[in-house]
């Protein structure tokens, strides 16, 4: 198996993704070969505590934006939002928000 800290990069931090843990589903950026089964035993291990219910996996499409007169896109890359159990703890990154 892949090191956890390199399946899962980052968590996104977006009004939309805040309001959904209430709900006890956060999201995460996540690399782009990862499968949900890798993506739930990462959180899992990262996040000492936590059940993984249910992870589902989007991909974000690369957007055209303009530098100067010039114009590129930027990188797509690949979201996960992971259901946690009820019972479990909140990761101690989402503790302040």
């Amino acid at each position: 198996m892949k090191d956890p800290r390199d399946i899962i990069k980052r968590p996104v931090i977006t009004e939309q993704s805040t309001g959904m843990m209430e709900s006890y589903v956060y999201t995460f950026e996540v690399e782009g070969s990862a499968n949900k089964i890798e993506i739930a035993k990462a959180v899992e291990s990262i996040f000492e505590g936590t059940k993984v219910l249910a992870v589902n996996t989007a991909w974000v499409k690369a957007k055209k934006k303009r530098f100067g007169r010039h114009y590129g896109y930027t990188s797509k890359w690949k979201k996960a939002m992971v259901k946690l159990s009820a019972d479990s703890t909140q990761p101690e990154f989402f503790s302040g928000m």
